[in-house]
């Protein structure tokens, strides 16, 4: 009997009123092994309904303390499902197991940080020329919209609810219908852990129906996106008559920066992970590097070589490293990109074939001989691809950086500290790194200029973001 999933509604699974199902797909194999409730307009309005029932009764005026042992509840809950929910999301999206398992337990330590960062989030006072007393209060929104992709869905889905919660709101999680069931299971984990009834409602469902009815639904106050940055236009687009709140984390083309100066040994041994992990299916992959000319021989023969050492194989096998991309159309669109490339005379350093028969595999690719009006070179790919080129000039390579449309993240290699400083002012990235590939930190906001998005995800930027701002003067 195919396993079946049903929306998280009002703390309690059930149907969705249309009966529609979206079918599960197995990556690694290309079976269906399940499917889920597709919800529908009426769904998601009555979902979002029960979520300002929530808010309105008692959620948002929780003491501080109360809330924040609600969320230390979820975080333990969390952690003693990790294996469950490593498992769900491996066999769901294709993800290896030991990414999995490491997604699962950041997760865990989202919830953990908000619930810690409840009590400390406050106001100000303000001295002001009039005397009296002036200070400020963060207040709540309300019921916020979180829309999660399927690269990263369970903690996208924790670290876009955590914060959100922590700071008195009720959350409508929309995953996407590639990946619904660590979101699921996210809310009936947190329910269980004490989360008041309706306070977190997860609802898949297909099409831009549901997700329009969920960005214009006059209830919702806040809508918090990760996914295309085509996508995160058309919710600015629906968000505007309204003036609702956003921040959007959406698409990038991450420069590698590396310099002759540099560790370019380790750079280039490391390298590869920055744009192959999850199969190259990350916003943050750093897709185009770029390489100071006196080391760009050998750093391409280093780089190809730790390449084509990368496991590719079963998700379920912990010494796999890279699995299959999400889904058949994933790996299409993929392969036109690469028989593009093919038919501008792009050198295929390594890579560009399927590894194995079933499934949808596809081997990381490294290409050289790239120009900048390439598509592999100016368009997000979101699949195991990297150019490599050269440059002679640091100014110049900086220009060429900076034409992308995209500024989400990127790295710098090099052992000159006053380079270092020179370049990431220079970058117009929201995240960047120094002599590192890391590019999400629990503790610290991440986001993007450009069309990379609006707002910030993590940190403390993140709980700020879902609040309003009041001022309140009281005279002598």
């Amino acid at each position: 009997m195919t396993p079946s999933f049903e929306l998280f509604v009002d703390g309690a699974s059930r149907e969705g009123t249309g009966g529609g199902r979206i079918p599960l797909v197995n990556p690694a194999s290309g079976e269906q092994f399940g499917e889920v409730a597709a919800a529908g307009v009426g769904d998601m309005g009555s979902a979002i309904e029960s979520a300002h029932r929530a808010w309105e009764s008692g959620w948002r005026d929780l003491p501080p303390g109360k809330r924040a042992r609600i969320l230390f509840g979820v975080a333990r809950a969390l952690r003693d499902n990790l294996e469950a929910i490593a498992r769900l999301e491996q066999r769901n999206i294709g993800k290896p197991i030991s990414d999995a398992r490491d997604e699962a337990e950041l997760g865990a330590r989202v919830f953990e940080y908000y619930a810690g960062a409840v009590s400390g989030f406050c106001g100000q006072t303000i001295p002001v020329a009039r005397g009296g007393f002036d200070f400020t209060l963060r207040q709540p929104m309300g019921v916020v919209a979180a829309i999660v992709p399927w690269n990263f869905p369970f903690p996208i889905a924790c670290w876009k609810s955590a914060p959100a919660l922590a700071a008195g709101n009720s959350v409508v999680l929309k995953p996407a219908s590639l990946s619904p069931l660590t979101a699921l299971a996210l809310g009936r984990i947190a329910h269980h852990a004490g989360l008041p009834a309706g306070v977190l409602q997860v609802v898949p469902g297909s099409g831009a129906a549901v997700g329009d009815a969920l960005v214009t639904h006059p209830r919702t106050r806040k809508i918090s996106f990760t996914g295309s940055t085509a996508i995160g236009s058309r919710i600015m687009q629906l968000a505007a008559p309204d003036l609702k709140r956003v921040s959007l984390e959406l698409g990038g083309k991450s420069p590698n920066i590396v310099f002759a100066d540099s560790d370019w040994e380790r750079a280039a041994d490391t390298s590869p992970m920055s744009v192959f992990a999850n199969t190259g299916q990350d916003c943050c992959a750093r897709s185009r590097v770029f390489v100071e000319r006196a080391v760009y021989g050998r750093f391409v023969e280093r780089f190809v070589a730790a390449t084509r050492r990368l496991a590719v194989g079963d998700p379920a096998d912990p010494a796999t490293q890279l699995g299959p991309l999400v889904s058949a159309a994933q790996r299409a669109s993929v392969e036109e990109y690469l028989a593009d490339a093919r038919a501008r005379g792009s050198t295929f350093a390594a890579g560009g074939g399927r590894p194995r028969p079933e499934g949808f595999y596809l081997e990381p690719t490294v290409l050289l001989d790239v120009g900048p009006g390439d598509r592999c070179w100016r368009e997000e790919i979101f699949g195991p691809v990297v150019c490599i080129v050269p440059f002679d000039d640091e100014a110049a390579m900086i220009r060429e950086v900076n034409l992308s449309p995209y500024g989400l993240s990127g790295s710098v290699w090099t052992n000159d500290l006053r380079r270092a400083l020179r370049v990431v002012r220079q970058v117009e990235s929201g995240v960047i790194s120094v002599n590192s590939h890391s590019s999400v930190h629990v503790e610290a906001p991440f986001g993007g200029f450009k069309q990379s998005g609006i707002g910030r995800d993590l940190g403390m930027s993140a709980m700020e973001g879902y609040t309003e701002l009041k001022n309140v003067y009281i005279a002598d």
